[in-house]
Protein backbone atom coordinates (compact mmCIF):
# COMPACT_ATOMS: atom_id res chain seq x y z
CA UNK A 1 0.00 0.00 0.00
CA UNK A 2 2.80 2.43 0.90
CA UNK A 3 4.61 1.56 -2.32
CA UNK A 4 1.44 2.29 -4.36
CA UNK A 5 1.07 5.69 -2.65
CA UNK A 6 4.71 6.57 -3.31
CA UNK A 7 4.50 5.66 -7.01
CA UNK A 8 1.27 7.61 -7.37
CA UNK A 9 2.74 10.71 -5.74
CA UNK A 10 5.83 10.52 -7.96
CA UNK A 11 3.66 10.21 -11.05
CA UNK A 12 1.57 13.22 -10.03
CA UNK A 13 4.70 15.24 -9.30
CA UNK A 14 6.20 14.41 -12.69
CA UNK A 15 2.95 15.31 -14.43
CA UNK A 16 2.81 18.64 -12.59
CA UNK A 17 6.40 19.47 -13.56
CA UNK A 18 5.78 18.61 -17.20
CA UNK A 19 2.70 20.79 -17.35
CA UNK A 20 -0.66 20.17 -19.01
CA UNK A 21 0.74 20.42 -22.56
CA UNK A 22 3.88 18.35 -22.07
CA UNK A 23 4.72 15.58 -24.52
CA UNK A 24 7.19 12.70 -24.42
CA UNK A 25 10.07 12.15 -26.79
CA UNK A 26 7.76 10.74 -29.49
CA UNK A 27 5.48 13.73 -29.35
CA UNK A 28 2.64 11.89 -27.50
CA UNK A 29 1.00 12.99 -24.32
CA UNK A 30 1.89 10.80 -21.32
CA UNK A 31 -0.88 8.45 -20.13
CA UNK A 32 -2.78 9.51 -17.04
CA UNK A 33 -2.53 7.26 -13.95
CA UNK A 34 -5.22 4.56 -13.91
CA UNK A 35 -6.43 5.25 -10.40
CA UNK A 36 -5.29 7.00 -7.28
CA UNK A 37 -4.87 5.29 -3.95
CA UNK A 38 -7.84 7.22 -2.57
CA UNK A 39 -10.13 5.55 -5.14
CA UNK A 40 -9.13 1.98 -4.22
CA UNK A 41 -11.14 0.00 -1.61
CA UNK A 42 -9.17 -1.18 1.41
CA UNK A 43 -9.55 -3.09 4.66
CA UNK A 44 -8.57 -0.80 7.53
CA UNK A 45 -6.57 -1.98 10.60
CA UNK A 46 -9.70 -2.01 12.81
CA UNK A 47 -11.45 -4.47 10.45
CA UNK A 48 -13.71 -1.93 8.80
CA UNK A 49 -13.75 -1.35 5.02
CA UNK A 50 -13.10 1.93 3.23
CA UNK A 51 -15.15 1.93 0.03
CA UNK A 52 -15.05 5.07 -2.13
CA UNK A 53 -18.29 6.23 -3.68
CA UNK A 54 -17.28 5.40 -7.31
CA UNK A 55 -16.52 1.84 -6.21
CA UNK A 56 -19.86 1.63 -4.37
CA UNK A 57 -21.66 2.57 -7.58
CA UNK A 58 -19.71 0.01 -9.63
CA UNK A 59 -20.40 -2.75 -7.10
CA UNK A 60 -24.07 -1.68 -6.86
CA UNK A 61 -24.01 -1.46 -3.08
CA UNK A 62 -27.50 -0.82 -1.68
CA UNK A 63 -28.44 -0.10 1.93
CA UNK A 64 -31.60 0.35 3.96
CA UNK A 65 -32.47 1.56 7.42
CA UNK A 66 -33.00 -1.20 9.98
CA UNK A 67 -36.55 -0.91 11.26
CA UNK A 68 -38.47 -3.19 13.63
CA UNK A 69 -41.15 -5.30 12.02
CA UNK A 70 -43.49 -8.19 12.66
CA UNK A 71 -43.48 -11.61 11.00
CA UNK A 72 -44.76 -15.11 11.53
CA UNK A 73 -42.74 -17.53 13.65
CA UNK A 74 -40.64 -19.95 11.66
CA UNK A 75 -38.23 -22.83 12.04
CA UNK A 76 -35.78 -24.46 9.62
CA UNK A 77 -36.41 -28.18 9.07
CA UNK A 78 -34.31 -30.68 7.09
CA UNK A 79 -36.21 -32.15 4.17
CA UNK A 80 -35.88 -34.03 0.92
CA UNK A 81 -37.77 -34.17 -2.35
CA UNK A 82 -39.96 -37.26 -2.70
CA UNK A 83 -42.30 -38.68 -5.33
CA UNK A 84 -46.00 -37.89 -5.40
CA UNK A 85 -47.60 -41.37 -5.16
CA UNK A 86 -50.50 -40.23 -7.35
CA UNK A 87 -48.26 -38.86 -10.13
CA UNK A 88 -45.29 -41.20 -10.10
CA UNK A 89 -44.49 -44.88 -10.00
CA UNK A 90 -41.85 -47.57 -9.91
CA UNK A 91 -41.43 -50.38 -12.43
CA UNK A 92 -40.32 -53.70 -10.94
CA UNK A 93 -40.21 -57.28 -12.18
CA UNK A 94 -42.33 -59.94 -10.50
CA UNK A 95 -40.67 -63.03 -11.98
CA UNK A 96 -37.06 -62.04 -12.74
CA UNK A 97 -35.10 -63.07 -15.81
CA UNK A 98 -33.19 -61.54 -18.69
CA UNK A 99 -33.99 -58.00 -19.82
CA UNK A 100 -34.92 -57.54 -23.46
CA UNK A 101 -35.43 -54.06 -24.99
CA UNK A 102 -38.83 -53.10 -26.31
CA UNK A 103 -39.60 -52.07 -29.91
CA UNK A 104 -38.19 -48.55 -29.30
CA UNK A 105 -35.27 -49.65 -27.16
CA UNK A 106 -34.70 -49.07 -23.48
CA UNK A 107 -35.76 -45.65 -22.15
CA UNK A 108 -33.08 -43.30 -20.83
CA UNK A 109 -33.22 -41.00 -17.78
CA UNK A 110 -34.97 -37.78 -18.71
CA UNK A 111 -37.00 -39.35 -21.52
CA UNK A 112 -40.73 -38.65 -21.54
CA UNK A 113 -43.08 -41.63 -21.49
CA UNK A 114 -46.83 -42.13 -21.61
CA UNK A 115 -48.89 -44.40 -19.41
CA UNK A 116 -48.91 -47.92 -20.87
CA UNK A 117 -45.74 -47.52 -22.98
CA UNK A 118 -43.67 -50.70 -23.21
CA UNK A 119 -40.40 -49.93 -21.46
CA UNK A 120 -38.77 -53.38 -21.63
CA UNK A 121 -39.46 -57.10 -21.47
CA UNK A 122 -38.15 -59.67 -19.00
CA UNK A 123 -37.69 -63.22 -20.33
CA UNK A 124 -38.16 -65.83 -17.60
CA UNK A 125 -35.11 -68.05 -17.14
CA UNK A 126 -36.01 -71.59 -16.04
CA UNK A 127 -33.44 -74.10 -14.81
CA UNK A 128 -32.47 -76.91 -17.24
CA UNK A 129 -34.43 -79.48 -15.23
CA UNK A 130 -37.55 -77.30 -15.10
CA UNK A 131 -37.30 -76.52 -18.81
CA UNK A 132 -36.95 -80.24 -19.63
CA UNK A 133 -39.98 -81.12 -17.49
CA UNK A 134 -42.04 -78.41 -19.17
CA UNK A 135 -41.11 -79.65 -22.64
CA UNK A 136 -41.91 -83.25 -21.64
CA UNK A 137 -45.31 -82.25 -20.24
CA UNK A 138 -46.00 -80.20 -23.35
CA UNK A 139 -45.20 -83.14 -25.63
CA UNK A 140 -47.44 -85.45 -23.54
CA UNK A 141 -50.31 -82.95 -23.64
CA UNK A 142 -50.04 -82.50 -27.40
CA UNK A 143 -50.10 -86.29 -27.88
CA UNK A 144 -53.16 -86.62 -25.64
CA UNK A 145 -54.83 -83.71 -27.46
CA UNK A 146 -54.28 -85.37 -30.82
CA UNK A 147 -55.80 -88.67 -29.58
CA UNK A 148 -58.77 -86.79 -28.05
CA UNK A 149 -59.46 -84.99 -31.33
CA UNK A 150 -59.36 -88.25 -33.27
CA UNK A 151 -61.74 -89.85 -30.76
CA UNK A 152 -64.12 -86.88 -31.04
CA UNK A 153 -64.05 -87.04 -34.85
CA UNK A 154 -64.91 -90.80 -34.80
CA UNK A 155 -67.80 -90.26 -32.44
CA UNK A 156 -69.12 -87.36 -34.51
CA UNK A 157 -69.01 -89.57 -37.61
CA UNK A 158 -71.19 -92.13 -35.74
CA UNK A 159 -73.71 -89.53 -34.66
CA UNK A 160 -77.10 -91.12 -34.35
CA UNK A 161 -75.71 -94.48 -33.35
CA UNK A 162 -73.85 -93.39 -30.21
CA UNK A 163 -75.31 -91.42 -27.31
CA UNK A 164 -75.09 -87.66 -27.59
CA UNK A 165 -73.49 -87.39 -24.15
CA UNK A 166 -70.45 -89.39 -25.31
CA UNK A 167 -69.87 -86.95 -28.18
CA UNK A 168 -70.20 -83.96 -25.85
CA UNK A 169 -67.80 -85.55 -23.36
CA UNK A 170 -65.25 -86.12 -26.12
CA UNK A 171 -65.52 -82.50 -27.30
CA UNK A 172 -65.18 -81.24 -23.72
CA UNK A 173 -62.01 -83.32 -23.28
CA UNK A 174 -60.58 -81.79 -26.46
CA UNK A 175 -61.26 -78.26 -25.18
CA UNK A 176 -59.73 -79.03 -21.77
CA UNK A 177 -56.56 -80.50 -23.26
CA UNK A 178 -56.28 -77.62 -25.76
CA UNK A 179 -56.46 -75.07 -22.93
CA UNK A 180 -53.84 -76.89 -20.87
CA UNK A 181 -51.59 -77.09 -23.94
CA UNK A 182 -51.85 -73.33 -24.59
CA UNK A 183 -51.13 -72.49 -20.95
CA UNK A 184 -48.10 -74.78 -20.77
CA UNK A 185 -46.79 -73.59 -24.15
CA UNK A 186 -47.05 -69.99 -22.96
CA UNK A 187 -45.04 -70.72 -19.83
CA UNK A 188 -42.12 -72.05 -21.89
CA UNK A 189 -40.03 -68.95 -22.66
CA UNK A 190 -42.61 -66.65 -21.04
CA UNK A 191 -41.94 -62.90 -21.09
CA UNK A 192 -43.07 -60.17 -18.69
CA UNK A 193 -43.97 -56.81 -20.17
CA UNK A 194 -42.81 -53.78 -18.16
CA UNK A 195 -45.24 -50.90 -18.79
CA UNK A 196 -45.08 -47.26 -17.71
CA UNK A 197 -47.53 -46.81 -14.79
CA UNK A 198 -48.07 -43.04 -15.31
CA UNK A 199 -47.31 -40.19 -17.68
CA UNK A 200 -44.03 -38.48 -16.83
CA UNK A 201 -40.27 -38.55 -17.15
CA UNK A 202 -37.89 -41.43 -16.52
CA UNK A 203 -36.08 -40.35 -13.35
CA UNK A 204 -34.13 -43.57 -12.90
CA UNK A 205 -33.19 -46.42 -15.25
CA UNK A 206 -30.99 -49.12 -13.71
CA UNK A 207 -31.08 -51.67 -16.52
CA UNK A 208 -29.24 -52.60 -19.71
CA UNK A 209 -30.02 -55.11 -22.44
CA UNK A 210 -29.22 -58.68 -21.41
CA UNK A 211 -29.07 -57.89 -17.70
CA UNK A 212 -30.30 -60.66 -15.38
CA UNK A 213 -32.64 -59.24 -12.73
CA UNK A 214 -34.22 -60.74 -9.65
CA UNK A 215 -37.88 -60.52 -8.59
CA UNK A 216 -38.85 -57.14 -7.07
CA UNK A 217 -35.74 -55.42 -8.46
CA UNK A 218 -36.36 -51.70 -9.13
CA UNK A 219 -35.71 -51.15 -12.84
CA UNK A 220 -37.37 -47.81 -13.70
CA UNK A 221 -38.74 -44.83 -11.78
CA UNK A 222 -41.25 -42.53 -13.47
CA UNK A 223 -42.08 -39.09 -12.03
CA UNK A 224 -44.05 -36.05 -13.08
CA UNK A 225 -41.50 -33.19 -12.80
CA UNK A 226 -44.27 -30.69 -12.15
CA UNK A 227 -45.83 -32.65 -9.25
CA UNK A 228 -43.28 -33.40 -6.55
CA UNK A 229 -43.55 -33.43 -2.78
CA UNK A 230 -41.18 -32.11 -0.14
CA UNK A 231 -41.03 -34.13 3.06
CA UNK A 232 -39.64 -32.32 6.10
CA UNK A 233 -38.92 -34.02 9.41
CA UNK A 234 -38.93 -32.86 13.01
CA UNK A 235 -38.49 -34.68 16.29
CA UNK A 236 -40.87 -32.30 18.13
CA UNK A 237 -44.56 -33.18 17.62
CA UNK A 238 -45.53 -29.68 18.84
CA UNK A 239 -43.67 -28.12 15.90
CA UNK A 240 -45.22 -30.54 13.42
CA UNK A 241 -48.75 -29.68 14.54
CA UNK A 242 -48.02 -25.91 14.56
CA UNK A 243 -46.80 -25.74 10.92
CA UNK A 244 -49.12 -23.70 8.67
CA UNK A 245 -46.92 -23.26 5.57
CA UNK A 246 -43.35 -23.03 4.38
CA UNK A 247 -40.81 -22.04 1.75
CA UNK A 248 -37.60 -23.56 0.44
CA UNK A 249 -34.40 -21.93 1.65
CA UNK A 250 -32.46 -20.62 -1.35
CA UNK A 251 -35.35 -21.23 -3.80
CA UNK A 252 -37.77 -18.31 -3.43
CA UNK A 253 -39.60 -19.19 -6.65
CA UNK A 254 -40.84 -22.54 -5.32
CA UNK A 255 -44.10 -22.39 -3.38
CA UNK A 256 -44.92 -25.00 -0.74
CA UNK A 257 -48.46 -25.98 0.21
CA UNK A 258 -48.89 -27.85 3.47
CA UNK A 259 -50.50 -31.27 3.03
CA UNK A 260 -50.28 -32.43 6.62
CA UNK A 261 -48.13 -33.91 9.36
CA UNK A 262 -47.97 -37.59 10.21
CA UNK A 263 -49.15 -38.80 13.58
CA UNK A 264 -46.49 -41.49 13.98
CA UNK A 265 -42.71 -41.31 14.25
CA UNK A 266 -40.52 -42.73 11.51
CA UNK A 267 -36.90 -43.31 12.48
CA UNK A 268 -37.44 -41.05 15.48
CA UNK A 269 -38.84 -38.11 13.46
CA UNK A 270 -42.29 -36.97 12.39
CA UNK A 271 -42.73 -36.30 8.63
CA UNK A 272 -44.43 -33.12 7.43
CA UNK A 273 -45.47 -33.16 3.76
CA UNK A 274 -45.64 -30.19 1.38
CA UNK A 275 -46.65 -29.94 -2.27
CA UNK A 276 -44.13 -27.95 -4.37
CA UNK A 277 -45.28 -25.74 -7.23
CA UNK A 278 -43.77 -23.07 -9.47
CA UNK A 279 -45.89 -20.49 -11.22
CA UNK A 280 -45.48 -20.24 -14.98
CA UNK A 281 -43.33 -23.38 -15.36
CA UNK A 282 -44.11 -26.98 -16.18
CA UNK A 283 -41.25 -28.46 -14.17
CA UNK A 284 -39.70 -27.81 -10.79
CA UNK A 285 -36.01 -26.96 -10.23
CA UNK A 286 -35.84 -30.00 -7.97
CA UNK A 287 -34.60 -33.57 -8.31
CA UNK A 288 -36.01 -36.68 -6.70
CA UNK A 289 -34.17 -37.38 -3.44
CA UNK A 290 -32.57 -33.90 -3.33
CA UNK A 291 -31.87 -32.68 0.24
CA UNK A 292 -33.34 -29.23 0.91
CA UNK A 293 -34.06 -26.93 3.85
CA UNK A 294 -37.66 -25.96 4.55
CA UNK A 295 -38.37 -22.70 6.37
CA UNK A 296 -41.61 -23.81 8.02
CA UNK A 297 -44.03 -21.08 9.05
CA UNK A 298 -45.62 -21.62 12.47
CA UNK A 299 -48.72 -20.10 13.97
CA UNK A 300 -47.97 -16.99 16.05
CA UNK A 301 -46.06 -13.73 15.44
CA UNK A 302 -42.62 -12.40 16.40
CA UNK A 303 -41.16 -8.87 16.31
CA UNK A 304 -37.62 -7.73 15.51
CA UNK A 305 -35.39 -6.34 12.79
CA UNK A 306 -36.49 -7.92 9.48
CA UNK A 307 -33.91 -7.79 6.68
CA UNK A 308 -33.46 -9.44 3.28
CA UNK A 309 -31.57 -12.73 3.46
CA UNK A 310 -28.87 -11.26 1.17
CA UNK A 311 -27.83 -8.87 3.97
CA UNK A 312 -26.37 -11.70 6.07
CA UNK A 313 -22.93 -13.05 5.09
CA UNK A 314 -20.21 -15.07 6.83
CA UNK A 315 -16.97 -13.67 8.19
CA UNK A 316 -13.59 -15.41 8.36
CA UNK A 317 -14.70 -17.25 11.52
CA UNK A 318 -17.85 -18.50 9.74
CA UNK A 319 -20.06 -16.31 11.92
CA UNK A 320 -23.15 -14.58 10.48
CA UNK A 321 -22.58 -10.83 10.15
CA UNK A 322 -24.20 -7.81 8.54
CA UNK A 323 -22.33 -4.77 7.21
CA UNK A 324 -23.30 -1.40 8.62
CA UNK A 325 -22.64 1.84 6.76
CA UNK A 326 -21.26 4.15 9.47
CA UNK A 327 -20.02 6.84 7.10
CA UNK A 328 -20.17 7.88 3.48
CA UNK A 329 -17.31 5.54 2.60
CA UNK A 330 -16.89 3.36 5.71
CA UNK A 331 -18.47 -0.02 6.44
CA UNK A 332 -18.28 -2.04 9.67
CA UNK A 333 -19.16 -5.72 10.19
CA UNK A 334 -21.58 -6.52 13.03
CA UNK A 335 -22.06 -10.11 14.30
CA UNK A 336 -25.74 -11.03 14.56
CA UNK A 337 -28.06 -13.91 15.41
CA UNK A 338 -30.25 -14.93 12.50
CA UNK A 339 -33.62 -16.66 12.30
CA UNK A 340 -34.96 -17.36 8.79
CA UNK A 341 -38.53 -16.19 8.17
CA UNK A 342 -38.94 -17.44 4.60
CA UNK A 343 -36.86 -17.91 1.48
CA UNK A 344 -36.07 -14.17 1.16
CA UNK A 345 -36.26 -12.64 4.68
CA UNK A 346 -34.53 -13.15 8.01
CA UNK A 347 -35.01 -11.87 11.55
CA UNK A 348 -31.73 -10.56 13.01
CA UNK A 349 -30.77 -9.81 16.59
CA UNK A 350 -27.79 -7.60 17.45
CA UNK A 351 -28.64 -4.61 15.24
CA UNK A 352 -30.23 -1.43 16.57
CA UNK A 353 -33.11 0.25 14.82
CA UNK A 354 -32.14 3.22 12.66
CA UNK A 355 -28.71 2.04 11.51
CA UNK A 356 -28.05 1.65 7.80
CA UNK A 357 -27.47 -1.98 6.71
CA UNK A 358 -26.06 -3.22 3.40
CA UNK A 359 -28.77 -5.35 1.77
CA UNK A 360 -27.21 -5.74 -1.70
CA UNK A 361 -23.56 -6.47 -2.35
CA UNK A 362 -22.72 -7.43 1.24
CA UNK A 363 -20.76 -10.47 0.00
CA UNK A 364 -18.61 -8.17 -2.16
CA UNK A 365 -17.84 -5.90 0.78
CA UNK A 366 -16.81 -8.93 2.87
CA UNK A 367 -14.30 -10.01 0.20
CA UNK A 368 -12.29 -6.77 0.34
CA UNK A 369 -8.89 -7.32 1.94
Amino acid sequence: MKRLIVHTLLALAASAQAGPGAHDADGRQPAAPAATAAEAPARLPDGSVALPMPVQRRLQIRTQLAAPGEAARSVVLPARVVMDPNHGGRVQTATGGTVRPGPRGLPLPGQKVRKGDLLAQVVFNASPVEAANQRAQLAELRSSLQLARQQAERLQSLEGTVPRKEIEAALAAVQSLAGRERALAGSVGATEALLAPVDGVVARADVVAGQVVEPRDLLFEIVDPGRLLVEATTADPAIATAVVGGTLEGLPGVELTLLGAARSLRDGAMPVSFRATVRGRDGLPLALGQPVQVVATLDGRVTGIVLPATAVVRNAANEPVVWLKTGAERFVARPVRVQPLDATRVLVAGVEAGVRVVVQGANLVAQIR
